[in-house]
């Protein structure tokens, strides 16, 4: 028996597991690709029915397995069902178990079940939940069961656990319980087309069977040593390559087995095969699952901020090419579903696992037929019996010379090139009319119109956007591979602050840098780090920084960062942390505190909050990209006409809080006092002024930098 696709599934029988992949979970191998990683059973189930699907539509055949018993010990179906057929046991089952991703009832089906055959306290066991279950005992004392502890290929494959036990290590009655059902209703979903091993025929296009990944143990403890990695996702992987690597031969002795009650492993008995099969897999796909625990880029150089002697005033393009040229990322990587890559960053290239669209179809609803079996002019074609839909191809071929009823989105089946809409047709039920006026091909979408297979359909550095989400999962990516977000700390220094509300002392100043610096963080897609504010004393900011290290990548700090007698900030990074003070040619700005401590970058910016905001986007936000695996980003900025008139001396760049008025001119902030922070809100952008003299008049050409160009 020979399959054109093949899937393997480690299940689990707990809730709903964490976004982050991990072991005791869900994972799905595939032949030929890395394991993808499924939190819940629901999301599961789902992507096994769209797999499934595909393969229908594709009309491909393709074997299943899942890594949890398929029976139970003779004799139990016919206690609880009253039959012996194991397939009335999952219906019956399906029937009763309820399963959302944080709860489900296994627990009380189990008592039930207990109940119902009047053996009390088993056969199951094993009650985790908090509150007692009338019928299930929390563990094995007083324990009678009627029935075997294991089904007969367990007692000969070894290592294996009773399907009785729902809770503590090893507890595969609880994977039983919740896995049964689902395979109940794929059965029902897709009448049939699934046929169960060992107890029904293989006749089908798709087929159900149990696998037992201990049948090659030492293969998944060669690679999972070796790569650090997650031992459920790789044992996947292996066994779908392995049963794809098999001969003829061997495939076909291994499913040479009568239907019984309690099922079988497939490949037991044949372990050898297996294993040297599995091994072969090893040297053959090494692009193995990501690391549980991946590998940290390192951390800065203690002196990378460093200038060199004789630079005293740095332009601004000169300063942002210095830090360009000494940053790099500073996070790892993970992989992630796609339902929690949304705003995360892209760590390597993504390419199109399968073409979109997948097959060619229908562009319209129509008729389909070959272009080249009729002529032009006036045609009128008999119907062939039936019709093609999306999800639900048409089966056979199209002679020449007929057409077939065509849906949007269905695959064209074979004898179709062409089709015309059904707006320009008349028919009576048994043929249809038309002109034959277009071309071959004329209504129709091909294969890979869209993307090709194989495609570089997003780079490296990619911040995920919606649409990028719709692009990846279109072409066959579940998953991604995202850089870790940066932790991006805050620190506020300086005895005159307070936070809002705190004080109606005029002599105190009201904390506005830390929430505003925070909020970029969020805005940025990193995590914020709020360190709070400390005072004017170096002992506090050492320990603010020391925090700070530990649990950021990068820290931002707000005051302090001249050379005047309080700023303490400056003059604790100089003493201990080799401190580079870049004196930028900027308005408003110029003081910026670049450091290293114990390895986490350190920029200091200036305390006045219009300084520190138009540095942090200026300066910051490009820093930020480089560190988080996004790259530097040149902020968006476009040419418009100036609604203002400004007299500007040489020597310093000038960023002007703007907005664009109703006619798409450049409008500023009435004052340019650095003090006003009612003109950071007012404004949804800057104006850039060149570091050389300017008189700027109504409708000059000015350069505009609109928040949203910043990440905003």
């Amino acid at each position: 028996m020979r399959w054109d696709r093949i899937a393997m599934v480690d299940w689990s029988g707990g809730n709903q597991g964490t976004v982050r992949p991990r072991a005791d979970a869900i994972w799905i191998g595939v032949d030929g690709e890395a394991s993808r990683y499924q939190r819940h059973r629901g999301l599961a189930e789902a992507w096994l029915t769209d797999w499934i699907e595909e393969r229908l539509i594709g009309n491909e055949r393709a074997l299943i397995g899942f890594d949890f018993p398929f029976g139970y010990p003779h004799g139990f179906a016919r206690a609880v069902t009253g039959s012996d057929a194991t397939l009335d046991l999952w219906a019956w089952l399906a029937e009763r178990i309820q399963d959302a991703p944080m709860s489900n009832n296994r627990f009380d089906v189990a008592a039930a079940i207990n109940r119902k055959i009047d053996q009390l306290p088993g056969p199951f066991w094993g009650n985790a939940l908090q509150r007692d279950i009338d019928g299930l005992s929390r563990n094995m004392q007083g324990y009678r069961n009627p029935f075997a502890e294991r089904r007969a290929c367990e007692e000969r494959a070894g290592g294996t656990f009773t399907c009785w036990q729902l809770a503590g290590a090893g507890a595969v009655g609880s994977q039983v319980l919740m896995g049964l059902p689902v395979l109940h209703r794929l059965r029902s979903r897709f009448p049939g087309n699934i046929a169960v091993w060992p107890f029904e025929p293989l006749d089908a296009p798709i087929a159900f069977v149990e696998i037992w990944p201990g049948l090659i143990n030492p293969q998944v403890n060669e690679e999972t040593g070796a790569y650090c990695g997650i031992r459920d996702a790789s044992q996947v992987r292996l066994m779908a390559n392995a049963l794809r690597a098999l001969d003829r031969d061997t495939s076909k002795r291994m499913l040479d087995k009568d239907a019984t009650e309690e099922g079988w492993i497939l490949g037991l008995g044949h372990e050898d095969a297996l294993r040297a099969a599995a091994a072969s897999s090893l040297v053959q796909h090494p692009t193995l699952p990501r690391p549980a625990t991946p590998l940290t880029p390192p951390r800065l150089a203690n002196d990378c901020f460093a200038l060199p002697p004789g630079v005293d005033w740095t332009p601004v393009e000169e300063a942002l090419a210095r830090l360009s040229a000494v940053l790099h990322p500073v996070v790892g990587s993970e992989t992630v579903p796609l339902d929690a890559a949304l705003g995360r960053v892209l760590a390597a290239p993504q390419t199109a696992r399968r073409a979109n669209p997948p097959g060619a179809n229908a562009a319209v609803d129509g008729y389909g037929f070959a272009r080249e079996s009729v002529g032009e002019g006036a045609v009128t074609l008999p119907l062939a019996l039936g019709r093609a839909a999306a999800g639900a191809p048409f089966p056979g071929k199209v002679p020449p010379g007929q057409a077939l009823r065509i849906l949007t989105g269905a695959l064209l089946p074979e004898g179709v090139d062409t089709v015309v809409l059904e707006e320009d047709t008349s028919t009576d039920g048994a043929a249809i009319a038309f002109e034959a006026r277009m071309k071959r091909g004329a209504n129709t979408r091909r294969a890979g119109e869209d993307v090709e297979a194989g495609d570089e359909i997003l780079p490296a550095g990619r911040r995920l956007r919606p649409p990028d989400l719709a692009l990846l999962a279109a072409t066959g990516r579940p998953d991604v591979p995202v850089f870790r977000p940066l932790r991006i700390a805050v620190l506020s220094t300086g005895d005159e602050l307070v936070s809002p509300g705190m004080t109606d002392d005029p002599a105190r100043t009201y904390d506005a840098n830390r929430p505003m610096l925070l909020a970029l963080a969020r805005f940025w897609g990193a995590e914020p780090v709020d360190l709070g504010h400390a005072p004017d004393r170096r002992a506090a900011v050492r320990a603010a920084l020391d925090e700070g290290s530990a649990r950021a990548d990068l820290i931002l700090t707000s005051g302090g960062a001249s050379a005047g007698d309080e700023d303490h900030v400056s003059a604790l990074l100089k003493t201990e942390a080799n401190l580079s003070s870049w004196r930028i040619a900027l308005k408003p700005g110029r003081p910026l505190a670049l450091a290293v401590w114990n390895g986490v970058p350190v920029m200091g910016l200036p305390g006045n909050p219009v300084a520190a905001l138009v540095c942090a986007l200026v300066f910051g936000r490009p820093a930020v990209g480089v560190l988080s695996g996004e790259g530097w980003r040149e902020p968006l900025a476009f040419t418009v006409p100036a609604a203002f008139e400004k007299r500007k001396k040489p020597g310093r760049r000038e960023f002007l809080r703007a907005r664009l008025d109703a006619d798409g001119r450049a409008e500023v902030f009435a004052s340019e006092g650095s003090g006003r922070i009612s003109g950071l809100a007012w404004a949804e952008g800057l104006v850039e002024l060149p570091d050389g003299a300017a008189h700027v008049r109504p409708g000059d050409p000015v350069r505009y930098l609109p928040y949203a160009g910043f990440g905003l």
